[in-house]
């Protein structure tokens, strides 16, 4: 497999989506702001998106892909896929029509507990703030449906289907912004919760769409808990927590920053996360979806080498992707937040404390990515328990970080603490897979990444000048901020690739093997 051709088929659907989700914060920062509706609507998203990404992205594929391809290379071939993904399904519908069901009858405890009550609202506020949630909630029930069938494509290698279903999700929000906001932000945020809703249906529609056309048709069988079924709830279980831990954490930091800071806190940390997800999104989540299929099936065919080389270049591409992402956020986050959110019910206020806390969520960047890249060596080898116990204590270290940073340094605290428990997962998790003799760096890889570092610091030290050169055109109307904002991260991209180049990080011939199935060839310094 050409791992970075994968890559670019998902990224580019992703980045076509993440670009979408770019332009609905915007139209959300002009017309609702930051102030109450916006943190009440971002408290009932926060549940559908936290489980989008326990389950769909999460969970449930680390569990059914490794079983389903067993199944199929087994030697029952397709259709022995199929018939476990049918019984998979005719356990999980029941589930999630009761569970869902249950959710909104207790929306008003559980936007409770994902608020942290918020901060002395009033009970019409808080009344408000339910109903958001009630209208979300069953998000959850069509994102699961999505997980299943989105993982059979995958298990398929028809990676794109999947890619492509959550531009549906934000083309049904851009519209509920665009064509039916109000003039009362309370009106707005109202359609916004509505148009989440519409996007989960037509998410479904388009995979059912997608599975029809790989010729696969689910039919839906009296439900039966069998050996596999019970195998694959124990796997899921503890895979939520432990693919799901910077979700949960983010959980965390929003219920605290809720109820101990003053509105507007749970929308800086919003805005600021969803800029951060943007290559997380586009890097992270790719690599993980081509990693955890193509690590199974070499695993299942007893070619550990090749699954560990395979790692390798996953670690290696998404450091090449992520550092420059990291150094950017640290050196221009005022200006890329001004650009795309200052305008309308969004002040200039607004703009300071989420560039502040951008800078402090993209520490952790590369650990976020890289717990994306070394889930899938547990995950291909079925063991869902040892990310969660990694997870488990990346939790209590975000808790106790936000209660001691938050109380001290007010909403930067929740970012800092979420980047340092991202950190130590990453660090579990890597040390964990060398100690037990699956995965070492190799020398291409211990070569090159020293030079990506630097690479990456020679293009902030250019973007830390450049932004004083553009802060006067920063001031001015949409087009200009849009255009400066365009030629300083393009020009921190020219800067960075020159730097690859000139620290030998990266090769004309490693630019050509990225394009086909060859390596490239190797210097001696490379096999040492």
């Amino acid at each position: 497999m050409n791992l970075a051709k994968s890559l670019g088929s998902i990224g580019g659907l992703t980045l076509v989506s993440r670009v979408l989700a770019l332009v609905r914060d915007a139209l959300q920062a002009r017309y609702v702001g930051a102030g109450f509706a916006s943190d009440a609507f971002l408290v009932a998203f926060r549940l559908p998106n936290m489980f989008r990404a326990l389950f769909a992205e999460g969970a449930f594929t680390a569990a059914f892909i490794p079983m389903y391809n067993r199944r199929v290379a087994e030697g029952g071939g397709k259709p022995a896929g199929i018939d476990f993904a049918e019984r998979a399904l005719a356990v999980l519908f029941p589930m999630l029509v009761v569970f869902t069901a249950a959710l909104m009858i207790a929306a008003w405890p559980v936007t409770y507990a994902l608020s942290g009550g918020f901060k002395d609202p009033t009970p019409a506020q808080f009344s408000y703030a339910v109903t958001l949630s009630r209208i979300t909630i069953p998000y959850l029930l069509m994102i699961s449906l999505v997980s299943l069938l989105g993982g059979i494509l995958n298990s398929m290698e028809k990676y794109w289907v999947n890619a492509a279903a959550p531009i549906l999700l934000n083309i049904a929000m851009i519209s509920g912004l665009w064509l039916f906001h109000g003039d009362d932000p309370y009106e707005t945020a109202w359609v916004q919760a509505l148009s989440v809703t519409a996007g989960g249906v037509l998410q479904l529609l388009f995979l059912i769409w997608g599975c029809r056309r790989a010729g696969v048709k689910l039919s839906l069988r009296p439900p039966r808990i069998d050996k596999d079924i019970r195998r694959l709830f124990s796997l899921i279980l503890p895979a939520a927590a432990g693919a799901g831990a910077t979700q949960i954490n983010l959980l965390i930091s929003t219920a605290l920053a809720g109820s101990l800071l003053a509105p507007g806190a749970i929308s800086y940390i919003y805005y600021a996360d969803r800029l951060n997800q943007l290559p997380l999104g586009l890097i992270g989540i790719g690599l993980g979806t081509i990693l955890l299929p193509t690590l199974s099936r070499l695993l299942g065919e007893d070619k550990a080498q090749e699954a560990m080389h395979m790692q390798n270049r996953g670690i290696e591409l998404a450091l090449f992707l992520t550092l420059p992402a990291t150094v950017a956020f640290l050196t221009i986050s005022e200006p890329i937040v001004r650009g795309l959110f200052q305008y309308g019910a969004f002040s200039a206020g607004d703009t300071e404390a989420t560039s502040m806390v951008l800078a402090a969520f993209s520490i952790g960047l590369p650990a976020y990515v890289m717990i994306k890249v070394l889930t899938p060596g547990y995950y291909a080898r079925s063991d869902t328990r040892t990310p969660v116990r990694f997870a488990m204590i990346a939790i209590a270290v975000n808790i106790v970080g936000n209660l001691a940073l938050i109380p001290t340094i007010g909403y930067l605290g929740p970012p800092l603490a979420t980047a340092l428990s991202a950190s130590i997962n990453a660090g579990l998790l890597y040390w964990t897979l060398r100690k037990r003799g699956q995965f070492h760096a190799d020398a291409q890889l211990v070569r090159r990444l020293p030079r990506l570092l630097l690479a990456a610091l020679l293009m902030g030290a250019a973007l830390w000048f450049a932004r004083i050169l553009a802060a006067p055109h920063m001031q001015g109307l949409m087009l200009e901020k849009a255009i400066t904002l365009a030629i300083l991260c393009g020009g921190g991209a020219a800067v960075y690739l020159a730097a690859c180049f000139l620290t030998r990080a990266f090769r004309l011939g490693d630019i050509r093997a990225l394009v086909r199935r060859a390596p490239a060839k190797t210097t001696p310094e490379e096999t040492t």
